[in-house]
């Protein structure tokens, strides 16, 4: 949401990230794209290498899930188990061909289009996410495995989620960990089978140590990625711009050359048993 008031000097000033609200529970993905692809964003860019090692690192037996947190549309779960980059999703969905079909169209076409450029070592994943519209188009294209539109912030999960929770091996965010603390992560961690290590791109506008701590208390120890940042998006304006770089500061980071270069930047975190930490690195999990 955004928050804006006068600040003295006759221009308003925003207080937080510009909301975009109306993309992200719509009936397909053509919105999101046109959207944020309009400022450049690239998180689930980013994420793609990173996840599919730490994929192949804790799938190893049949029926182990990923769990990918404020999933939208399946776009990682795309990125994840398909031939595809970031720039072809955005290019298929701004298509003119893509852009004049009906939602009921694009479903069909889309079903057919990942089924054709899924990979072998395609892995299950399963989909949380407070948008029903959006959890029920990557199900229906084949993205999801299983999808459920709950939000445990404010509701306790269903006795389904619970069950499936049980198959989680990885947890992966690329957006929304801003929204979510403990009352998301509790019920997931206390009904894993085994304790699931978790990998966020979290923005640097935020803190991301409630969570760990958190992750902590479940034996899980986080680790921040520190040999560089990564692009989320441009700014929308000068008072977005004004508020990521205000927010860096206090937070104790520096925002030369990126927030204050004009782009909303991440930190990769990646929480794990301290059994594991270290092995393999975090730095070869993000450069290969």
């Amino acid at each position: 949401m955004t928050d804006v008031r006068g600040d003295g000097a006759g221009e308003p000033a925003q207080h937080t990230m510009t909301p975009f609200d109306d993309i992200y529970d719509q009936a397909d993905p053509r919105a999101f794209f046109r959207e944020l692809g309009a400022f450049g964003y690239r998180t689930p860019h980013h994420a793609q290498a990173v996840f599919r090692r730490l994929a192949g690192l804790r799938l190893r037996k049949t029926g182990d899930a990923v769990l990918d947190l404020c999933c939208s549309y399946g776009i990682n779960a795309a990125l994840l188990n398909h031939d595809l980059t970031l720039d072809e999703l955005n290019a298929h969905y701004t298509s003119p061909r893509v852009v004049a079909m009906t939602t009921r169209e694009l479903v069909e076409h889309d079903t057919a289009f990942f089924r054709a450029r899924r990979r072998r070592d395609a892995v299950p994943v399963i989909g949380l996410d407070i948008a029903p519209r959006a959890i029920a188009y990557a199900r229906a294209v084949g993205l999801l495995d299983d999808g459920f539109a709950e939000n445990l912030e404010t509701t306790p999960p269903s006795a389904a989620l619970l069950d499936t929770a049980r198959s989680i091996r990885l947890i992966t965010i690329t957006g929304g960990a801003s929204f979510l603390s403990r009352a998301t992560f509790q019920p997931l961690l206390d009904n894993a089978a085994t304790p699931p290590w978790v990998a966020a791109f979290v923005l640097r506008t935020g803190s991301y140590a409630p969570i760990a701590e958190h992750l902590a208390r479940h034996g899980l120890t986080t680790e921040m990625y520190t040999g560089r940042t990564f692009v989320q998006r441009r700014f929308t304006g000068a008072p977005e711009q004004r508020y990521a770089v205000d927010a860096v500061r206090a937070l104790g980071q520096d925002p030369d050359g990126r927030e204050s270069a004009g782009h909303f930047h991440t930190a990769l975190h990646l929480a794990r048993p301290a059994a594991a930490a270290g092995a393999p690195p975090l730095g070869d999990l993000v450069t290969g």
